[in-house]
């Protein structure tokens, strides 16, 4: 009987142990929702992510295919703006300033290559890309630099929609304000799909990536998560990450709500 009572006594013991175990290991990476947080500052458009860098692809596609409406062709030979075929521009751009409850301070510098069809009219650019700045807004704040590799086709007049596939990539510190207040290093690597956009509007209709936030915290040490990417045309994205959690994003603020 005492042998009896001596099992039981070490297996609950042990049971004690492995939950235990188990609770400390919960909290040795980022949880998904702060994932969560981290992809949706590496897409929206108020702190400079994805959204915004596709929109300033299209709308320099827009400039050089010369597809506004009614006014003279601004990629005609002789312009200040006409880019030859085959030819690679460099640009840059500094964007900062306050959108809602995020502020944020942005360089990029542009590499763009221009391919035309056999009637030597534009067909799709490969835009390259580096940047670095930082965003505060009312949940995170982020210092980082990244780079960008995108193609965006469709340039012809006649084509609906621009496409645009590539790879986005994002790399910095990161401070969340609530919670645990939890503090680290990140990165973002988001292969993208058929990302369409409207003429001339250049809204967001469908799209597809995969993403993959990866990292350390200061208390907790390394964390992986993998995911996808719905890109749904009403200004959110759908993120599913490890195949379990998921949340829209808003494609202009960058909150989520999880399902």
């Amino acid at each position: 009987m005492k042998t009896i009572k001596l099992s039981i006594i070490l297996l609950l013991l042990l049971g004690a142990f492995s939950c235990k175990k188990t609770d400390n290991s919960a909290t040795s990476s980022v949880s998904t929702d702060q994932a969560a947080d981290i992809a949706a500052g590496s897409l929206a458009a108020n702190s400079y992510g994805l959204t915004s860098i596709s929109d300033n692809i299209a709308s320099n596609a827009q400039v050089v295919a010369s597809i506004n409406t009614g006014s003279p062709s601004v990629n005609s030979v002789g312009t200040s703006d006409h880019q030859a075929c085959g030819t690679t521009r460099v640009d840059s751009a500094s964007n900062s300033g306050t959108n809602g409850a995020v502020t944020s301070s942005y360089f990029f510098k542009f590499s763009r290559t221009l391919s035309c069809d056999a009637n030597n009219q534009p067909d799709s650019l490969a835009n390259n890309l580096i940047y670095h700045g930082n965003f505060d807004g009312p949940n995170l704040t982020s210092s980082n630099s990244g780079s960008a590799i995108f193609t965006i086709s469709n340039l012809s007049p006649t084509a609906l929609s621009y496409l645009i596939n590539g790879d986005y990539k994002r790399a910095g510190s990161f401070q969340f304000k609530t919670g645990d207040k939890l503090s680290g290093q990140s990165n973002v690597d988001i292969v993208v799909t058929n990302l369409t956009l409207s003429k001339p509007s250049r809204k967001i209709l469908s799209g597809n990536a995969t993403i993959a936030v990866t990292g350390s915290s200061s208390k907790n040490g390394a964390f992986t998560y993998t995911g996808t990417l719905v890109f749904n045309g009403d200004g959110t994205a759908t993120l599913t990450i490890n195949g379990g959690a998921v949340y829209t994003v808003d494609l202009s603020t960058g909150a989520r709500t999880k399902h």
